[in-house]
């Protein structure tokens, strides 16, 4: 009976205190209306892309060059063609070996850097190199549009090898030893191209002392050389591959001293390079360039420094007039998606970058993007990168939004292109050829569930 009659005590305490309560709403603090933050959602904000050509790009000096011929069965045909320097072994200057020189291979060395797009299955690629006609000098910037092409003396193949798309696949090759047994050592993918020897012994073991003194002298004879590859021996849809270029044309000798015979190796070490691309757009592409008058259903990112997005939203003041003036946007997300069966059997580019222009038409970062702005969220939050699961691209352009809303910044151009993977630390904004990515998306095709979109989450604050 003495618990029976805690509890009773218990329950009839509680009755009473939960019958006080005669607002239960009331706990807390109240909200005022009139002051009162409401939260909601956009995404038919008005978007005009159109597809425009890449601006032109400085190619020497590059820490991955492209070496192309990729025929995209939708943008037509990309090629890149490389013209390098070669220099004296060793120092800046060369000393004959001792006794009779005999040639047995060279081999023009050229590393795969990270980037290669498009057929490593089917298509075989057929390269060929040849002498310049003009040397290229350090102290010069070239350009994608330099013509090498032409300043190639194209009547004299030096080398050729035909090849199929290894870029990842380590390769064994001999190690020259002077004075040892050679040995056979495991070194990373490369291309490797047989050189004539009859013109080492022309710019080397038969040069003038003269030309060995100086790498001025030798560069000034030699010139250097161009390495292409070849559309007639080229099979398929071919590709494009990164090369670093710090390599080297070895040759392999035996140098005999009477009844000695030695095996040694001398390498000409490749230095200034350039590159040179060209685009021959198919008539889909030519027709989307053109058209710049009206928004373009269907947009175009095409790498190898080829073509950039031009966007623009022309209305976003509207929403300021409709809505009210005090919003506050909490987030911005522009959202691009490619072409169903676009990435087939060619993949989407893995990132995208965002720009706009400054009064000066040169590029500058979205605020979004630029550290030093407090509302960035950084490199990873920005966003630019295609995801394989949302099958899409996503930028946050929240601080840009909010700025051209207000009208605190002006839109002298906003672009969007493919950009190389290796920054991570930054978002790059200039045009590159260092990606041969590309990307076929959704334009402001209303029909489309895919077309581009910026969602805007905002707060409307009433005073």
């Amino acid at each position: 009976m003495k618990f029976f009659r805690l509890d009773l005590l218990t329950l009839l305490i509680s009755l009473f205190i939960l019958n006080s309560c005669k607002n239960p709403s009331g706990v807390g603090l109240g909200l005022n209306p009139s002051t009162q933050l409401n939260g909601a959602f956009i995404d038919t904000a008005t978007i005009v892309v159109n597809t425009d050509t890449e601006a032109r790009v400085i190619t020497s000096g590059l820490t991955k060059t492209p070496l192309a011929l990729f025929r995209d069965p939708v943008l037509g045909t990309s090629a890149s063609s490389i013209a390098v320097l070669l220099n004296l072994p060793g120092s800046a200057a060369y000393t004959l070996p001792t006794g009779t020189i005999i040639i047995d291979s060279a081999v023009l060395v050229l590393k795969y850097a990270n980037g290669f797009y498009g057929d490593s299955l089917t298509s075989k690629y057929k390269v060929n190199v040849y002498q310049l006609k003009q040397r290229l000098t350090s102290a010069q910037s070239y350009y994608n549009t330099m013509n090498w092409d032409g300043i190639a003396d194209k009547t004299n193949l030096l080398g050729t090898r035909t090849f199929f798309a290894r870029p990842n696949d380590s390769i064994q090759i001999y190690n020259i030893i002077t004075g040892a047994p050679d040995t056979l050592i495991k070194v990373p993918a490369q291309l490797r191209i047989p050189i004539n020897k009859d013109f080492i012994n022309n710019i080397l073991f038969n040069a003038s002392s003269n030309q060995l003194a100086s790498n001025v002298v030798f560069n000034n004879n030699v010139h250097g050389l161009y390495i292409t590859l070849d559309p007639n021996g080229t099979t398929g849809a071919g590709g494009a591959f990164m090369l670093g270029l710090s390599d080297s044309l070895n040759v392999y000798y035996r140098a005999i001293n009477g009844s000695t015979i030695d095996t040694a190796s001398a390498s000409l070490m490749l230095s200034t390079h350039a590159a040179q691309i060209t685009h021959t757009r198919s008539p889909a592409l030519t027709a989307a360039i053109n058209d710049s008058t009206t928004s373009n259903n269907v947009i175009y990112l095409q790498g190898l420094a080829g073509t950039r997005i031009r966007i623009k939203f022309p209305y976003l003041k509207n929403i300021l007039t409709t809505v009210g003036s005090n919003i506050v946007i909490n987030r911005a997300e522009l959202v691009i998606t490619p072409v169903p069966g676009s990435t087939i059997p060619f993949p989407a580019q893995s990132k995208l970058t965002m720009y706009t222009y400054d009064i000066a038409h040169q590029p500058i970062e979205l605020q979004d993007a630029n550290s030093g702005d407090p509302r960035s969220g950084g490199v990873g939050t920005f966003g630019g990168y295609y995801s394989a699961a949302l099958k899409s691209y996503h930028f946050v352009i929240t601080g840009y939004v909010q700025d051209l809303m207000n009208g605190k910044t002006v839109d002298y151009g906003t672009f969007i292109a493919p950009v190389d993977t290796t920054n991570t630390t930054s978002v790059d904004i200039a045009p590159t050829p260092q990606t041969a990515g590309r990307t076929i998306a959704v334009g402001t095709d209303k029909n489309s569930p895919y077309r581009i979109k910026l969602n805007i989450i905002y707060t409307k604050i009433n005073k």
